[in-house]
């Protein structure tokens, strides 16, 4: 989650030791801001894991159980599930951290904190690909030849491919967590953070920030820009008959986007911030340390309501997927229905057989 380099911050008790900075006070007290992550982040990480569970769990339950992966889409969707599920799966350990410091060992510490990166990486270019894969459903529909490439890359074929990819290049991101983090002890507590050694520099490290940056959001925002606004005036073009029906789509692609944007954009505007900090000390003052770091711990919980959205966004406001839970509830019910219907009928039985036995053994007295 946080990330210092090695001769940079030393901690003890409540106080930060900053030798960076020549203008900044020597010592920074941010008890305070200890305080506001202990009581601000449980709350909101417990909030995220509940609602987030929920919807994501019903998400794999339906296009595993009934849908059984059909399409590019489901496949995708079953796929972000899986990096909501694992990235909310993280959100416990966090929570602890912030609320009482780290009292796991180190080898959690670096898994908790590779998963964390890879999966929220997974999570944002996945999104990319399911505008993409909407786009080309699209086209397809119209028998449109604009997109011949897209379609020849993203096909049944390929999807697992791409899937591949995209998981690879979450865990290459999530490699620096898994060598660089460890615990740190300060006074009565302890931090799990990624330390990065002298020999790595700043410039090394800012290089990795702004790639995760335009790996992350970069990139999947053009992306489902360029894409949806191509959807957009595709179905503008549609009959006058759907426009109802079009207006619905747009809108929902409008809400995509934006959602995106606002839990995205803050958190990753301010990594930037604190990037350039690193390689250029922007931050002179205590005061300006703190509020920026109070300001990444609400933009990065921010950032993390889009694992609870998504089923929102992606799943559920589409009518096939509506019916499909529909599906998969009557279906479920109907089997209930049998297995009570067998039971009752296996101790009609029992009890006609137990009767008989009665009457027969009456008979013989």
């Amino acid at each position: 989650m946080e990330d210092f380099e090695d001769d940079e911050f030393y901690y003890h008790d409540n106080f930060t030791f900053n030798f960076s900075y020549d203008d900044y006070p020597s010592v920074c007290e941010k008890s305070d801001v200890r305080s506001f992550a202990g009581l601000f982040l449980p709350v909101v990480y417990s909030l995220c894991l509940i609602i987030g569970l929920a919807g994501n769990a019903l998400v794999m339950a339906v296009y595993i159980y009934h849908k059984r992966l059909k399409t590019m889409t489901d496949v995708f969707l079953t796929h972000l599930a899986v990096a909501d599920l694992l990235l909310l799966s993280t959100l416990p350990f966090w929570a602890m951290d912030a609320a009482r410091g780290w009292i796991l060992g180190e080898a959690l510490c670096k898994m908790v904190s590779s998963c964390y990166t890879v999966n929220f990486t997974c999570c944002m270019l996945l999104l990319a690909c399911i505008s993409i894969d909407r786009f080309i459903a699209l086209n397809k529909m119209q028998g449109s030849d604009n997109s011949g490439w897209l379609q020849r890359s993203f096909t049944r074929r390929t999807c697992w491919r791409v899937c591949t990819v995209i998981w690879g290049s979450a865990f290459l991101l999530g490699l620096p967590d898994l060598i660089f983090s460890e615990v740190r002890h300060a006074g009565n507590r302890s931090f799990c953070l990624a330390v990065y050694p002298t020999s790595v520099g700043r410039a090394s490290k800012a290089t990795l920030e702004m790639f995760e940056v335009m790996l992350g959001f970069i990139l999947p925002l053009l992306i489902m820009i360029v894409c949806y606004c191509k959807v957009g005036c595709m179905l503008r073009q549609l009959p006058t008959q759907s426009k109802g029906k079009k207006w619905r789509a747009i809108r929902v692609l409008l809400t995509i986007v934006g959602v995106f944007v606002v839990t995205q954009l803050p958190y990753n505007v301010l990594k930037v911030y604190q990037t350039m900090d690193t390689v250029y000390s922007i931050v002179t003052h205590c005061g300006t340390s703190k509020a920026m770091d109070q300001a990444s711990q609400v933009t990065e919980s921010l950032a993390l309501t889009h694992c609870c959205i998504n089923p929102i966004l992606y799943v559920f406001v589409g009518s096939s997927f509506r019916n499909n839970i529909m599906k998969a509830a009557k279906r479920f019910g109907e089997r209930n229905r049998r297995s009570r219907r067998t039971e009752d009928r296996g101790m009609e039985m029992s009890c006609n057989s137990h009767s008989g036995s009665q009457q027969t053994d009456s008979f013989s007295i």
